[in-house]
């Protein structure tokens, strides 16, 4: 059996990290739904800037939105709400098949509303109205803004992708938004048995930083540089766990129950940022130790290459929890703190995907202006 397909006898479900109009025109993402499994999408706006800003397959509908007269925003609103509609049309067979577990396509809210819980929530609103599909998530940063916006639009039933998140303390803040905008709507008398929800823990990004920490705490030869060296590539996959490990604490626990025997489905954890960005560590190495039931793996095309290639699936999140507390122990022994990490992953997150969203704003405003020359 396909490697990717062996994921399904664990309980976790492949989602697919990119979108590009040519993958659904040209059947990509069907064969994808056939060959790997597949059974989701996420977007952002690094994304769509390199899918948009490095091909031609989208000037004849920018010239057509130009001629329309739409501002450049406009003309990113038609873009993008256009590309994750039809790619959720494709994986409606998915959403059908599944009865709603999987399915999804994922389009995320501009970044720079990431402190804005008002201007977050009219803009989760008015995307979710634009696509107009049952098996769309809109993606809101877990940001101390971001996490009343997402009870909010969880409570009207829009589905949530919660991004950005790096620390077990915002994770957990992330969890009970979600049931408390299930409780509110339980308590309306209203139905929670299809809303959607997934938390996006970010991983490699933890270990970049981590890392860098610890060539610091080597090069100063501010510790035992044998276990400094051992913690090495260990924090992501550790902060991982924990993480599970506090999702089997709320979602199977009394806290839950009662939404649970109401029908309500837990709002599953989602592993982002997986490819290796340390070319000494293994390519499949936030993806092998965190399989496991009622989670969700969001993969780039290299990282689907390698595990198709070379991976081993087995049943690995729920191994390992006393060494993964050792992990975030030893280094909070040696300074380095996994929240405060997290606090600053989370801030030059929210700055990447703006600057991401700022390129492709300024790229089309370029193409607008040319094209309003040539046709003027």
């Amino acid at each position: 059996m396909n490697t990717w397909k062996q994921l399904e006898q664990y309980g976790q479900s492949l989602w697919y990290d990119n979108l590009s109009r040519s993958f659904i025109s040209g059947g990509k993402i069907a064969r994808m739904i056939d060959e790997l499994g597949l059974k989701g999408i996420t977007s952002n706006p690094s994304i769509f800037e390199k899918s948009i800003t490095s091909s031609d397959e989208y000037d004849e509908d920018i010239q057509s939105c130009v001629r329309e007269g739409m501002a450049t925003n406009e003309l990113y609103d038609r873009l993008t709400t256009d590309d994750v509609r039809n790619a959720a049309d494709v994986m409606r067979p998915v959403f059908d098949r599944t009865q709603g577990i999987d399915g999804y396509v994922s389009l995320e809210v501009d970044p720079d509303l990431a402190n804005d819980t008002k201007g977050t929530i009219e803009s989760a609103r008015r995307l979710w109205k634009i696509v107009d599909r049952p098996n769309l998530m809109i993606k809101i940063p877990g940001t101390e803004a971001g996490i009343p916006a997402i009870r909010q639009c969880l409570s009207e039933g829009i589905n949530i992708n919660i991004t950005l998140l790096f620390g077990i303390g915002n994770y957990t803040d992330v969890a009970h938004a979600y049931i408390d905008a299930l409780k509110e709507r339980k308590q309306r008398g209203e139905d929670v048995t299809k809303i959607a929800s997934v938390a996006s823990f970010f991983l490699s990004r933890v270990d970049t930083n981590v890392d860098k920490k610890l060539e610091g705490l080597m090069a100063s030869a501010n510790g035992d540089s044998k276990e400094l060296q051992s913690l090495m590539g260990k924090a992501a996959n550790a902060n991982a766990k924990l993480a599970y490990e506090r999702y089997l604490e709320i979602f199977r626990g009394p806290e839950f129950a009662d939404l649970q025997a109401a029908g309500a489905r837990p709002q599953r954890c989602l592993w982002a940022s997986v490819s290796t960005k340390n070319p000494k560590y293994s390519d499949v190495l936030y993806i092998e130790p965190l399989i496991g039931p009622e989670t969700v793996t969001t993969v780039p095309d290299e990282t689907i290459e390698a595990f198709a290639d070379h991976g081993t699936a087995a049943n690995t999140l729920a191994q390992g929890f006393d060494e993964a507390h050792n992990v975030i122990d030893r280094l909070k022994h040696y300074g380095i703190d996994t929240e405060q990490v997290a606090e600053e992953l989370q801030i030059d997150g929210v700055k990447k995907f703006s600057d991401a969203f700022a390129t492709l704003r300024q790229n089309l405003e370029r193409k607008r202006h040319t094209i309003e020359e040539a046709i003027a």
